[in-house]
């Protein structure tokens, strides 16, 4: 195996990792920055801080990744392939961060491997890739959105007759802990993927075998670069996601990052499903958003939101798919 092309494809995959930081960075914190919880430098610092604390926490959804969506492809054109669907993934990220929209990485990635793995006539395992994308994607969402009503009816009821002042200045402070607990639960997510398409390309190079445990140099590369892309910003989206779907108020931001946090950790430790940090704290937030009445939200932008939900992997699995032939091309 060519070492050249192993080194390239994990340089790939952590180049991803770190446009998966700065894109999904808003997911974390967006909320508490636009309720003035925290002040945006700081809610990125302890936003880096807790995604590289949550890479180290399980690896279930690493194995999923590695294992459970495609069939390990087999020499050079293995690389091929997943540097492909790398590229696929990273080209939908920088044109929807280009754009402010808070589309998923993790479907972006997905929709990259699927896509190079049929240019590339690799298998396809459809069941995993229904099981535990394509299901989780349309579920998540509506958990979100629900559980973020009904936290928010829960803390409207038990605060009913709270000074509102008081109120919500002490929101403001449990924000801190909602805000790391939801950056913790995105290093959870979204650093052990990469980890897995990592381990993926050292089994195609013959480094690792099939099953083996994840090599703590690969923890440490992927946490610290999702930090290190974390710590960038995703300025675009955290508009979207803070200001343009509803304008939040520190209560409303805390009960929104806790039902996020909550479904992005039953995820991943019952179901070791790759779930997507921004559709749940998207629909968290609208959930959170409609106990002030449905024109509390603004539908038009959750409507473009939503649609940037379905289009982005059939993108990725495109723009991948075209990759893959230009490598074909370009290198036999």
């Amino acid at each position: 195996m060519d070492t050249f092309a192993l080194i390239v494809t994990i340089g790939v995959a952590l180049g991803f990792t770190y446009t998966n930081g700065f894109h999904d960075s808003a997911n974390a914190i967006a909320t508490s920055v636009s309720t003035r919880a925290l002040t945006p430098r700081a809610a990125l610092a302890m936003a880096a801080v807790m995604n590289l604390a949550g890479a180290f926490l399980g690896s279930g959804v690493a194995k999923t990744v590695s294992e459970g969506l495609i069939a390990t492809p087999h020499g050079d054109k293995g690389m091929g392939i997943l540097f492909a669907a790398l590229v696929g993934a990273i080209v939908w990220n920088l044109v929807t961060w280009y754009f402010g929209l808070p589309s998923s990485s993790s479907h972006a990635l997905f929709g990259g491997m699927v896509g190079a793995a049929l240019a590339g006539g690799t298998e396809v395992i459809w069941s995993g890739v229904l099981e535990k994308v394509v299901i989780p994607m349309f579920i998540s969402p509506f958990v979100g959105l629900l559980l973020g009503y009904l936290v928010m009816v829960v803390i409207l009821w038990m605060f009913r007759k709270a000074n509102p002042h008081k109120a919500k200045r002490g929101f403001r402070i449990a924000q801190t802990v909602s805000a790391a607990g939801m950056a913790l639960g995105h290093g959870l997510q979204d650093a052990q993927k990469t980890m897995g398409i990592v381990v993926m390309a050292l089994v195609i190079a013959d480094v690792e075998g099939q099953g083996d445990a994840i090599p703590m140099w690969v923890k440490i590369a992927c946490a610290l670069t999702l930090s290190l892309g974390t710590y960038a910003g995703g300025w675009r989206i955290m508009r979207t996601l803070g200001r343009r779907i509803i304008e939040l108020d520190p209560p409303q931001g805390f009960a929104a990052e806790t039902t996020a946090a909550s479904v992005m950790y039953t995820a991943s430790f019952m179901f070791h499903a790759p779930i997507s940090t921004t559709h749940v704290i998207t629909s968290a937030i609208m959930g959170v958003g409609s106990t002030k009445g449905s024109r509390a939200v603004r539908w038009g932008v959750a409507k473009n939101i939503v649609m940037g939900w379905f289009i982005t992997m059939p993108a990725a699995a495109l723009v991948a798919a075209a990759c893959y032939w230009v490598v074909l091309l370009a290198f036999g």
